[in-house]
């Protein structure tokens, strides 16, 4: 067995990964990168950019079908969906764009790069399958995440599937169950029904989009349950037809039905792959899931010499998360033990459903559970809707709601929660001001423009300020 000595080894080529190498190498040139499976990112490959595509493409058909209102009339028949071109065309661009983080990674030093399954011996050494030990003085894990999938959706055998799975289709299916009605269910739920694909989503709990403010979670199953068939609080039972199809019988709230479709598509969430690394042989903190506890700061573990980061980290599962804790782990990595702590920006998620969900800072429920008894004297919460807001109306996306919290004391901006058009850009807004620590009125100093969906930004920041 080969047997090096690394400064540095990072476990996991993905985007936390490829940022720990980087940033590992300013340090110290003995840096090795250990891959399990290829070079390239989950995003890249089988995430945001992919997903992307077949949201663009199921808009193309949605705005074609929804020319009327604006006395634009099309022959409603002619419009066609193409499913082996629509794949064609999200698995090319995917490709090219999974072509430019492998060119990155190929352009690095051949002999620091290894391909295998990494398995830590001890606190020092990780074994690489049968053929490679590396000591290190240093260790990154970065080792990413899978899908979860249940144990009693097994047996419906190559009709489970999961995202990763969606993005290798020649062409598109029927029907799919949709069983998640989160930030990945919810995307390609929608995008699959827009594209003329049956869709039933299935959840529990009542939740939607990751949501938790309860004002903007009804707006959003009104505006989604009004488009798409949601079952958000169902028991279900699952098996397979003697078609070979997957039969989903669903009772809720004292209804119950069947829904047959051709795939079920599991998007209940991901776990991070921390479960093979052979932790069980270090003396190292684990939380409630068995992933190694971190400082969020400096992405070291309790052992003073190992970092995580990204999605084995457990923390925020988003790539721009991912690429500041690799960036983080592998400086600190390298500097070891000058560990210093990194850059943390503030909390910016956004659903590409249409409209578009949005999260910035502090959640809903994150402020409940801090101010406690004192949220509702302590916070205030300016509001505006969609419905009739001046540009949204013109271009007939007037859907959603947005509300924005503040302290009340010091006017601080805290976060916001959103469904509405666009709103990934009113969520930037709001991320950069809510990381320059601003208040409401000094928001409301900013210029905006006339017409803009951004005037209903300064709309619900007036309305927080009259209550400050």
């Amino acid at each position: 067995m080969k047997q090096i000595q690394a400064d540095v080894v990072v476990i996991g080529g993905g985007t936390a990964g490829m940022g720990a190498y980087r940033n590992a190498l300013l340090h110290t040139p003995n840096v090795y990168l250990i891959e399990g499976n290829v070079f390239g990112t989950t995003c890249a490959r089988v995430g945001c950019m992919p997903s992307k595509l077949m949201i663009a493409a199921a808009e193309a058909r949605h705005h074609a079908l929804h020319t009327d209102p604006f006395g634009v009339h099309l022959d409603k028949s002619s419009v066609r969906v193409d499913g082996a071109e629509v794949m064609n065309r999200v698995k090319s661009e995917r490709d090219r764009f999974v072509g430019f983080v492998v060119e990155d990674v190929m352009a690095w030093d051949e002999s620091k790069r290894i391909m295998g399954h990494a398995k830590f011996i001890d606190e020092h050494t990780v074994q690489v399958d049968d053929h490679t030990q590396i000591r290190a003085d240093r260790i990154v894990i970065a080792t990413g995440s899978r899908p979860v999938v249940f144990p009693q959706w097994q047996s419906l055998g190559d009709k489970l599937i999961v995202n990763d799975d969606v993005f290798s289709w020649d062409t598109l299916p029927e029907s799919v169950a949709v069983f998640g009605p989160g930030v990945i269910g919810l995307e390609l739920g929608q995008a699959l029904n827009r594209l003329g694909v049956r869709v039933e989503i299935f959840g529990l709990g009542g939740l939607l989009g990751g949501i938790s403010d309860p004002v903007v979670l009804q707006e959003a199953v009104e505006i989604f349950g009004a488009e798409m068939t949601l079952h958000l609080d169902a028991q279900t039972e699952t098996q397979l037809t003697a078609e070979g199809k997957v039969q989903v019988r669903w009772t809720q709230e004292g209804e119950r039905g069947t829904f047959t479709a051709d795939y079920l598509l599991a998007a209940t969430g991901r776990r991070p792959n921390v479960d093979n690394l052979g932790l069980e042989n270090l003396p190292i903190e684990l939380d409630a899931r068995g992933v190694p506890v971190a400082d969020p700061h400096t992405m070291q573990t309790s052992i003073p010499h190992i970092f995580i980061a990204g999605d084995a980290s457990n923390q925020l599962p988003l790539l721009h998360e991912a690429a500041d804790q690799g960036k983080i782990a592998g400086d600190n990595a390298g500097r070891f033990p000058n560990v210093q702590a990194g850059l943390r920006r503030s909390l910016l998620g956004v659903v590409f459903t249409h409209p578009q969900i949005a999260t910035v800072g502090a959640r809903f429920a994150t402020l409940q559970a801090q101010y406690g008894e004192r949220f509702e004297r302590d916070v205030v919460i300016g509001q505006v809707s969609f419905r009739n807001q001046g540009r949204s109306r013109v271009m007939l996306v007037n859907k959603g709601v947005l509300r924005v919290y503040a302290d009340k004391a010091t006017g601080r901006l805290l976060g916001a929660e959103a469904i509405g058009p666009a709103v990934e850009h009113l969520a930037h807004l709001l991320a950069w001001a809510h990381q320059m620590h601003m208040t409401i009125p000094q928001m409301l100093e900013m210029p905006f423009y006339h017409p803009v969906i951004e005037e209903g930004l300064r709309t619900a920041l007036r309305d927080a300020a009259a209550k400050l």
